[in-house]
């Protein structure tokens, strides 16, 4: 077996977050193979994050972003299982993060669930009009759809957007990892996204016409 060095488990809990102990176990499970003890730790972390998904969380907080010098405000809940955690500079970071991708994505709904069912149907009955209007083959049109419906599913639901400060995972594959790393379960309950001016009409100042009013 390969010598499982305090540098070699010191660099596996940088790269993970997971606890030293479980770094250790895992590169002498791995026999001091970096790589495999990080894949390793990965999926350790994410069938232990799948089974606390079910658990009550009923704690956590509430928190607002300003972006644009005050033109965009969000206001989230994000629920987790104790004060204790609720507490935390991860927790409360985590949060702030998410708060600023709203800010940025516009997302509509938290998860595809949120999702009214007469939207979800007047969405798959569009995108089945335009694969048919494109002249796609009957029986592979209802393979596109479900296709396009993911791709719906990103722009609206926040679970499903690639996350703005690491495109390479989605938002809710961010939270599946804070919730393997943190060891509670954590939801984000919902949001609201505020934009200065929004749905005001707005004044168009037409300077000719007003000059000419004042020399009336």
């Amino acid at each position: 077996m390969a010598e499982i060095t305090a540098a070699l488990v010191k660099e596996l809990r940088e790269r993970t977050g997971a606890g030293m102990m479980d770094c250790k176990r895992a590169l002498v499970e791995k026999n001091g193979d970096l790589e495999a003890a990080v894949e390793y730790l990965r999926e350790k972390g994410l069938a232990a994050a799948a089974k606390k998904a079910g658990r009550i969380a009923s704690e956590g907080i509430v928190d607002a972003y300003i972006h644009a010098g005050g033109k965009i405000g969000v206001l989230i809940e994000v629920n987790c299982e104790t004060d204790f955690v609720a507490k935390t500079d991860e927790f409360k970071q985590l949060v702030r993060d998410l708060a600023m991708h709203i800010a940025a994505n516009n997302p509509t709904y938290v998860s595809k669930e949120q999702i009214p069912a007469e939207v979800v149907e007047k969405e798959r009955e569009i995108l089945r009009a335009q694969a048919l209007n494109e002249g796609k083959p009957e029986k592979i049109v209802d393979k596109m759809v479900e296709g396009r419906m993911e791709k719906f599913y990103a722009d609206v639901c926040l679970l499903n957007q690639p996350f703005v400060r690491d495109p390479d995972i989605t938002v809710g594959e961010l939270i599946t990892s804070k919730i393997a790393t943190i060891g509670e379960n954590i939801s984000v309950r919902r949001f609201e996204r505020y934009v200065l001016g929004e749905g005001l009409e707005k004044r168009v100042q037409d300077l000719a016409a007003e000059v000419a009013a004042l020399q009336k």
